[in-house]
């Protein structure tokens, strides 16, 4: 009997994403086919093709408007969500407002596309599967992928939905900073119990979580804060803001409206804010940058964290609200664990640091790999696999905000805490507002705020059939019932008719419908078949240009040896085959390989021949040196 196919546990980063899995007792993290770790999270389309990863990140400054990335901003977010507004600015490709929702528009083969955030997702997605695929040398089906512990229902609704685009069993949505956890208690092999704090601060979100681990296999979460929009990305932003405005006040041009310029110099800014990480100065040359002028500056880390100073002390003040949720001192912590590319920034160690009273931080797990390393961990387990060092592995997460219902006067009612242990079932006693009352409508909604008008609604339904009678009689019991994915179902029951009604929370205004999730699987399978066509396409155009040049480095080299009519016939072969592929870039496989055979068939001959003949030919009287 075969043996199971493992799950894989991958990290769906905003900046970058990774991919690993539990195998011969440990964690693998999976290099991409070029070598690295971790893959962009970036998708690209052209006139020919569709690029993800590393190869769509390598083409962004020549191709922006239809590269795209950050699409973790957008995915499960309404078009008018203040939070992405100002994103817009940043990014060179277009999102557009479809019933909502926000959609990504690009042109894709001489065509205008329009892609949701979760196909995006999924097309990333797809390609850290087939990562895991071609190291296992077998098909993936199962996966758990995380997300940012402060991700509210439709994001993690909207996450799931990408992991079923790209033909993923999502088996569960776990957050980010619990998997950090995770790969640290593993790793540690610690003895008895730590209170740690997770500092996860990444290319796009910020959260903060506090844990108990009890003897390295209890992983218990207390509270979770957090910012799903600050990162990297938003640093970057700055420093990009900044150097349009030296380029303005230099050379008294404006960069904004140009798409190219402005991906350039956001590349540069990206590089200089890693560069200031191990540097106190960062020199940026970019040539041509706009109208052929050639740009040339320098940043000091000192004017680095100035710029972004309020961005970096926010972080700090979510630390405070997480201790504060906990109900514990800076004292209690044993641990502080940094995680996420973004921690690298030495100002934001200096000021966790001096927060904690000089307590050492924990540098000891890759910031970048350590939660697809839990992700693969809690793969494992969901898997069922038996390895003594995960089987007494145990994870008890917490909701990241409060859920509750609307009651007369647009009240929120909480019906679920924020930082209940999850999975949790919670019951409520409610009533009619008016007399006669039959029918009652229940609103769910998630937030902090006390009116529901700034919350956040999930979903509405109506409980129908209530006997008439006088307000404030009927007993309708309302239960919320929150999975391990953090994943809400809601039900009420009417306790005089036994009528009762039950739902999903499916966010209509902001989740895929079924239909479209179908819709986009079968999308996602024809770019698939289109992916595999074009790299086919490709193979076929090497292997003919391929042997061309080899036939020519052949005919030179048997100059002298051949007689010149019959390399000559096979030298106008081959520079017909040249002519032919520059006019024909976009050719199909069947044609490269008609032309593959036809110069075959014009050069084989010639080419044994030469094989044939001796290395040196005597083809007359030779001289000789005269002293």
């Amino acid at each position: 009997m075969p043996s199971k196919v493992p799950a894989i546990g991958i990290d769906l980063g905003t900046t970058y994403s990774c991919v690993g899995v539990w195998q011969h007792g440990k964690v693998e993290i999976i290099a991409n086919d070029q070598g690295n770790r971790t893959t962009p999270s970036y998708v690209a389309f052209t006139d020919a093709e569709r690029l993800i990863g590393d190869a769509a990140k390598n083409q962004v400054a020549m191709n922006p408007a239809n590269t795209v990335f950050d699409a973790k901003r957008l995915i499960g977010r309404k078009y008018d969500d203040p939070k992405i507004q100002d994103d817009f600015k940043h990014w060179p490709f277009t999102v557009v407002n479809e019933y909502g929702k926000p959609k990504i528009q690009v042109e894709y083969k001489y065509a205008v596309r329009r892609f949701a955030p979760e196909e995006i997702s999924s097309m990333v997605l797809t390609k850290m599967k087939e990562t895991a695929e071609a190291f296992l040398g077998a098909k993936v089906r199962d996966a758990v992928i995380t997300v940012p512990a402060y991700f509210n229902d439709s994001q993690r609704q909207a996450t799931k939905d990408a992991g079923a685009i790209a033909g993923l069993n999502v088996l569960r949505i776990i957050n980010e900073p619990t998997a950090a956890a995770l790969a640290y208690g593993l790793d540690k092999n610690l003895k008895g119990e730590k209170k740690v704090l997770i500092f996860d601060l990444g290319g796009g979100t910020f959260d903060v979580s506090i844990l108990t681990i009890d003897e390295g296999s209890l992983f218990e979460v207390k509270c979770t804060a957090g910012d799903t929009h600050l990162g990297g990305e938003d640093f970057d932003s700055r420093l990009v803001n900044y150097l349009a405005d030296e380029f303005r006040k230099k050379h008294f041009k404006e960069l904004s409206n140009n798409k190219r310029a402005l991906r350039r110099l956001r590349t540069a800014a990206e590089r200089a804010k890693r560069t200031l990480s191990s540097s106190t100065e960062a020199g940026i040359e970019i040539d041509a940058l706009l109208d052929g002028i050639d740009f040339y500056t320098k940043v000091t880390r000192a004017r680095f964290e100035q710029m972004c100073s309020d961005l970096f002390s926010s972080t700090i003040r979510t630390v405070q609200t997480a201790l504060t949720d906990a109900n514990m001192s800076k004292s209690d912590i044993d641990d502080v664990l940094l995680v996420g590319g973004s921690t690298r920034i030495p100002k934001i160690q200096r000021l966790l640091q001096d927060f904690f009273c000089g307590k050492t931080l924990n540098l000891s797990i890759n910031p970048d790999e350590a939660v697809a390393y839990g992700a693969a961990v809690q793969a494992a387990i969901l898997n069922g696999d038996s390895s003594s060092q995960i089987q007494d592995v145990l994870l008890v997460d917490v909701t990241p905000l409060s859920l509750g219902i609307e009651t007369a006067g647009g009240i929120m009612n909480n019906i679920v805490e924020r930082n209940s242990r999850i999975p949790c079932k919670q019951t409520q006693l409610f009533t009619t507002c008016s007399d006669n009352q039959t029918v009652v409508t229940i609103q769910v909604f998630e937030g902090e705020r006390a009116m529901t008008r700034n919350n956040n609604l999930l979903g509405t339904f109506d409980l129908t059939g209530i006997p008439p009678a006088p307000r404030g009689k009927p007993k309708i019991e309302v239960t919320f019932d929150l999975d391990a994915n953090g994943i809400l179902n809601v039900s009420a029951s009417d306790g005089s008719s036994g009528r009762s009604r039950n739902i999903r929370i499916r966010n209509d205004k902001g989740r895929l419908t079924r239909a479209e999730i179908e819709r986009m699987l079968k999308d996602a399978e024809k770019y698939r078949i289109e992916d595999e066509r074009q790299r086919e396409q490709v193979a076929a155009r090497n292997r003919l240009e391929g042997y061309a040049l080899s036939v020519r480095q052949v005919l030179e080299d048997a100059e002298g040896r051949v007689p010149f009519s019959k390399l000559e016939d096979a030298r106008e072969c081959c520079d017909r085959t040249f002519r032919w592929l520059d006019h024909n870039i976009h050719a199909k496989c069947e044609d490269y390989e008609y032309q593959l055979r036809q110069l075959q068939r014009c050069c084989d001959p010639i080419i044994g021949e030469i094989h044939e003949q001796p290395d040196t030919v005597n083809d007359g009287p030779t001289i000789e040196e005269v002293d």
